[in-house]
């Protein structure tokens, strides 16, 4: 139902899943463990699949707090429960106790974030399209704002498709080399002339470490290879 990361398990006061598509009770192309509130699933069994969530995480049903995202670089503070329409972005940072921040992932990267000295936590969806667009830092800047420190924060990337897996085109590497010709080192030649594979767990633990992430780890699970 859930995978656990022993760099976050290991800190006092957190408690985190990466949860996986089993255990739910969603049928058909949802099943079953589907949390997506915009998915298209039937409500009730979403609602059922987040109480179970939120229990793993000893959260009440309504503080799993999540965003309506959409792949950019934003991130917001979370204080409480959004009172109505999730808000449009995609990383968030909270100190409130209590809280559990929710992002939906497929084969994106889905990073948490701890500062279990400062009782400060995050989370992003980190596509390609986030990622390139600074949804990572935004998460720490953030945290920092609510009293974290990146130094000393931890962030572990969850299952993510491998770089042996992602087949992009020219115009995604053309894309990644003018932000920074040395993003060139996360693309390998494809078995076609006009692909490549594109290494976004690498470019997702480059950009935390050039940030300045006080430790961090990657679950090295490939959601591609493992439905």
């Amino acid at each position: 139902m859930f995978v656990e990361s022993s760099e976050l398990a290991s800190l006092p006061r957190i408690r985190h899943a990466f949860f996986t598509r089993q255990g739910g009770v969603s049928e058909g192309v949802f099943a079953s463990l589907n949390g997506g509130l915009g998915s298209g699933d039937d409500p009730a069994r979403v609602r059922e699949n987040r109480r179970r969530m939120a229990e793993h995480l000893s959260v009440a049903d309504t503080a799993l707090v999540s965003l309506h995202q959409i792949h950019s670089g934003r991130a917001l503070a979370v204080e409480a429960p959004w009172g109505g329409e999730r808000p449009k972005a995609d990383g968030m940072a909270t100190g409130t106790p209590g809280l559990a921040l929710a992002v939906a992932t497929a084969d994106c990267g889905p990073v948490l974030f701890a500062d279990a000295q400062a009782g400060v936590i995050g989370a992003a969806p980190a596509g390609w399209r986030g990622a390139l667009d600074g949804v990572l830092e935004a998460v720490l800047d953030r945290m920092e704002s609510l009293g974290a420190r990146r130094g000393r924060t931890v962030a572990v990337l969850g299952p993510t498709i491998a770089g042996g897996a992602y087949e992009v085109g020219p115009e995604l590497r053309e894309r990644f080399t003018a932000a920074d010709e040395a993003n060139e080192r996360f693309f390998a030649r494809g078995e076609r002339d006009d692909r490549w594979m594109f290494d976004l767990p690498g470019y997702i633990g480059a950009r935390l470490r050039g940030a300045g992430i006080g430790a961090f780890a990657d679950l090295g699970l490939c959601t591609y290879a493992d439905a």
